[in-house]
C-alpha cells in the first residue's frame, strides 16, 4: 500500500507573517478527503522521509482543497525550507487525513490554547466548535506583535472568543488566570512549546479539571540534545540487541536494522509508539504520559525518549 496516496498540486501560496506561509492544494485524481479538526497529514519530503502538518479550516478555502501553515524553522531539518520553496503548480506526496487530536462529542464547553504556529489545528478547532454551536474561549500567544499568524481568519471565526497574548507586553499570556473561571466539565486543548503544554496541564489540574479531559498536541520536536550517549536496546521476543547512537531515535535505530515499527508523530505525543519496559531506565522525553506513568518505567515512546541505563530491555 503507498504510504503517501495523495497527490497534492499547490494552487496558491501566501505569506502570512515573515516566516509562516499558508498553502492550498487541490487534490490531483481524486476527491479531497473527509477530515476532522485536529487532523494532520504527512507530506513527504524529496529526502525520502515526511513531515506532519496540521489541516486548518480557512474561512473562505474553496472547496475541494486543503489548506496548512507551515512555520520556516531556523534549525530547518530540510522540511520547512521545502515546503516554503513550493510554489503554484508544484506537486507533493502525502499520507490521508490522521487524527490523534480530536475534539470531544456533547455539548461541554472548550477552553482552546495556541502558542505560536501551534495555531494550525486550534484555529480548526476553533472554526469546528463555532459550526457546532459549542460554548469556548481561545487564547493564542506569541512573542511580539507581527509574529502571530492567521489572525484576520480567527477574528472571522470567533470575533468574541478570542484573546490574543504577547510574550512583550502586558498582555502577556497567565495560563492560570485563564483557566480559573473554566467550568469543571470543559475540555482544555493546548498545541504549542513543551513549556506551554506542560504549563496548560498543570493548570487544568490543579482546576480540578480531569486528566481525560485536558488535550494536546506538541507542534514540534525539541532540538537534539548534543549530551545523547549510545546505549542497547535488547527485544525481549528474539533477544536481538540494537545499539541505538547518539544521533538516532530508538525507532530510527530499529528501522536501519530492518525493524518494521508502528509509529506515527515522532515528537512523542499520539501514544503510537509506546510499548513496555522489560528492564532498564527509560529517559523519558514525550508529553503524553503522566508523572506516574514515566515514574513506573513500565512503557516508553520510543520516538523521542532514550535510556538512562546502558540497555533497555523492551517487550517487543
Amino acid at each position: 500500500m503507498d504510504a503517501h496516496p495523495l497527490k497534492l498540486k499547490v494552487q496558491s501560496v501566501a505569506a502570512e507573517t515573515p516566516f509562516i506561509r499558508s498553502l492550498v492544494f487541490g487534490v490531483e485524481g481524486g476527491a479531497v478527503p473527509q477530515w476532522q479538526a485536529g487532523a494532520h497529514i504527512r507530506v513527504s519530503l524529496p529526502n525520502g522521509g515526511d513531515r506532519p502538518y496540521s489541516l486548518m479550516a480557512l474561512p473562505g478555502l474553496p472547496d475541494g482543497t486543503l489548506a496548512l501553515g507551515v512555520l520556516r524553522e531556523e534549525m530547518s531539518t530540510g522540511g520547512s525550507r521545502f515546503m516554503h520553496a513550493l510554489k503554484i503548480g508544484d506537486v507533493v506526496q502525502a499520507t490521508a487525513p490522521i487524527n490523534n487530536f480530536r475534539l470531544h462529542e456533547g455539548a461541554a464547553p472548550a477552553l482552546l490554547f495556541a502558542g505560536g504556529i501551534g495555531v494550525t489545528p486550534i484555529l480548526s478547532m476553533a472554526a469546528e466548535l463555532t459550526a457546532r454551536g459549542i460554548s469556548y474561549r481561545m487564547h493564542y500567544a506569541g512573542r511580539v506583535p507581527g509574529r502571530l499568524a492567521f489572525l484576520p481568519q480567527l477574528q472571522a471565526i470567533c470575533p468574541k472568543g478570542l484573546s490574543v497574548h504577547y510574550d512583550s507586553d502586558e498582555s502577556r499570556l497567565d495560563i492560570a488566570a485563564s483557566l480559573a473561571d473554566a467550568p469543571t466539565d470543559s475540555h482544555v486543548y493546548a498545541c504549542g512549546p513543551a513549556g506551554m503544554i506542560d504549563a496548560v496541564k498543570a493548570g487544568a489540574l490543579a482546576q480540578s479539571i480531569p486528566a481525560d479531559r485536558i488535550h494536546f498536541e506538541l507542534f514540534k520536536a525539541e532540538p537534539p540534545n548534543s549530551s545523547n550517549k549510545p546505549f542497547e536496546v535488547e527485544l525481549k521476543s528474539t533477544g536481538q540487541v540494537i545499539t541505538v547512537t547518539a544521533d538516532q531515535s530508538i525507532i530510527q535505530a530499529f528501522e536501519a536494522a530492518g525493524l518494521d515499527v508502528l509509529y506515527d508523530c515522532q515528537r512523542g505525543d499520539c501514544g503510537i509508539c509506546q510499548c513496555g519496559v522489560i528492564a532498564g531506565v527509560p529517559d523519558h522525553r514525550d508529553v503524553i504520559l503522566s508523572d506516574d506513568e514515566k515514574a513506573s518505567n513500565k512503557v516508553m515512546q520510543i520516538c523521542v525518549s532514550r535510556a538512562k541505563s546502558e540497555r533497555l530491555v523492551l517487550d517487543l
